[in-house]
């Protein structure tokens, strides 16, 4: 990408601040996890633990300061999320971890975790050096929206991770459609 995730730009807004100020307008407490995120993403920033980057790393600080029994995990780069989708994995019959799976698999980074069931899971994987977040899922009990649901949902567009300038340059054409 050339720059902090975080903090490029789609239609003008930080994708942190656009995350962040989605999550603000749902739930009582925002965490911004770790980085350095912009100034005007609101939510109580938290540093990351220690341990190797990783997502899992990011979690585990989520689950330790979350004040919450569960707690949404959504990655700053999914400038296309919508309120939607967040409240189906909140309603959805809980689990240790709710997590929609698309095509190209669950995404762990917009899922719901349950901190008590996952937090002691998540913190000896880290110190094992285990860090794969879908390995995670496999150590928990984990639901999975279903592809109807997620069809309904638009997840397939909704999850859209922007990590490219191609990808970016889509997320940018996506929110300017629907703003019309």
């Amino acid at each position: 990408m050339g720059c902090d995730k975080a903090h490029a730009e789609v239609a003008g807004v930080s994708n942190a601040s656009r995350v962040a100020s989605l999550l603000d307008s749902l739930f009582e407490e925002v965490l911004l996890v770790g980085g350095d995120p912009p100034h005007d993403a609101p939510g109580r920033r938290v540093p990351d633990g220690s341990g190797p980057r990783c997502a899992l790393r990011g979690l585990v600080a989520a689950l330790q300061h979350a004040e919450a029994d569960r707690v949404l995990v959504v990655a700053t780069d999914l400038p296309l999320l919508t309120a939607d989708l967040l409240l189906a994995l909140v309603a959805w019959p809980q689990a240790d971890v709710v997590v929609p799976s698309t095509l190209e698999g669950p995404q762990p980074l917009c899922s719901l975790y349950r901190t008590d069931a996952v937090l002691p899971v998540a913190q000896e994987r880290l110190r094992d050096g285990k860090l794969a977040m879908r390995g995670l899922l496999e150590a928990v009990s984990a639901s999975a929206l279903g592809e109807e649901d997620l069809r309904m949902l638009d997840a397939e567009v909704v999850l859209t991770n922007v990590n490219t300038p191609a990808e970016l340059s889509l997320a940018e054409s996506l929110i300017a459609r629907t703003r019309v």
